[in-house]
């Protein structure tokens, strides 16, 4: 992988990725919600709506691939339903970038995103507006899906988090206008918040149908870990965003500028010192995992059971973070196929499903 020809040291991933075996179905169907809702061109019930994607587009963002990487154990009902809120982050995401982030309509991105937050509502049954896209059909669809009885305990808490991404997309808009570049230290919790990381809890859950022990589920050695899980994610993908975040969008909201701007590096210095805190991060999460962790269990007398329970959300979060590194590192959306390279192999000669 490479930033503007600095060539990138690896991204550390201890954990193999495994693909879930119901991938091939889920792809039968990839295009279905998509096009009720709208997102592509020309298709869908809001005909006059010009859509997000193209087919081609749309198919080349492999969504189904991540998905299938991410939950490796997912039932194909709970698979469907994460699949569907991956399409959405990333038609919220690519339509904000291209009507709001790329023209510097800051106005437009803040009625825009007052509108969103009215389909939050974690209310039983919520009344909600008519939507006049495809991302407000889309998140309308997905309120009714959510929650499943075994999770209603996350009704309020993901739309919270939901809240927190959509708001974030706002602030960077405002930084990248203003041309002011975060701090350092401020940074990392709030890309939890722009990349919509404190979801991903809620579907290791879902994927697992585990729970972390309400007995240590506030002790400091798992909010540590959690926050170290939910830092991969977003720093990782700031490294495989960096070319269309920050030449094509003008995004100062990404780590190597933040690092680069806070410590003064240069761009063939920022880079690697980037990589070097993404994995760290990782590390963080696996010396929890391994170290601090198997002590707090034995101070915190868990019963057996729900021993097994946090072990299974535990290879959850491990198989999510897998799944997201081999879609940054492999995925259209973030490695293009290279013409000169005819040997390069397909993504499912990569990752068969279910390797």
């Amino acid at each position: 992988m490479t930033v503007r020809a600095v060539e990138l040291p690896e991204l550390w991933m201890p954990h193999p990725v495994r693909v879930n075996p119901y991938l091939p179905g889920l792809r039968a169907e990839t295009e279905t919600w998509a096009r009720e809702m709208g997102m592509l061109h020309g298709e869908g019930r809001l005909r006059t709506y010009e859509g997000i994607w193209t087919r081609s587009q749309f198919h080349a963002m492999t969504v189904d691939q991540l998905t299938a990487w991410c939950l490796p154990d997912a039932s194909p009902a709970d698979l469907r339903l994460n699949h569907r809120f991956n399409i959405w982050a990333l038609a919220w995401d690519d339509y904000f970038a291209n009507a709001f982030k790329r023209t510097g309509d800051l106005p437009g991105a803040l009625a825009f995103t007052a509108r969103l937050h009215d389909f939050l509502r974690p209310e039983i049954p919520a009344r909600l507006p008519y939507p006049e896209n495809a991302v407000e059909r889309g998140i309308a669809d997905l309120q009714a899906q959510f929650f499943p009885p075994r999770l209603a305990h996350w009704r309020l808490e993901f739309n919270r988090a939901l809240a927190k991404y959509i708001d974030a997309g706002v602030t960077e808009l405002a930084n990248s206008l203003a041309g002011r570049v975060p701090s350092l230290i401020e940074y990392a919790p709030f890309r939890r918040e722009s990349f919509a990381a404190h979801t991903a809890p809620y579907s290791v859950e879902l994927s697992t149908r585990a729970r972390i022990p309400e007995a240590i589920r506030d002790s400091g050695t798992v909010r540590g870990l959690l926050d170290a899980f939910m830092d991969f994610m977003g720093l990782a993908n700031d490294l495989a965003s960096y070319e269309r975040e920050v030449h094509e969008e003008h995004d100062v909201n990404n780590l190597v500028v933040v690092i680069g701007e806070s410590l003064g590096l240069p761009l063939h210095d920022a880079v690697p010192a980037s990589v070097h805190l993404v994995n760290s991060r990782l590390r963080d999460f696996e010396y929890l995992r391994t170290h601090d962790l198997p002590l707090l269990v034995r101070q915190s007398g868990l019963h057996p059971d729900e021993r097994d329970e946090l072990d299974a959300w535990l290879a959850g979060a491990c198989g999510f973070l897998s799944g997201l590194h081999a879609w940054y590192t492999g995925a259209p959306r973030y490695v293009p196929a290279d013409p000169t390279v005819p040997e390069q192999r397909s993504l499912d000669e990569r990752y068969p499903p279910g390797a």
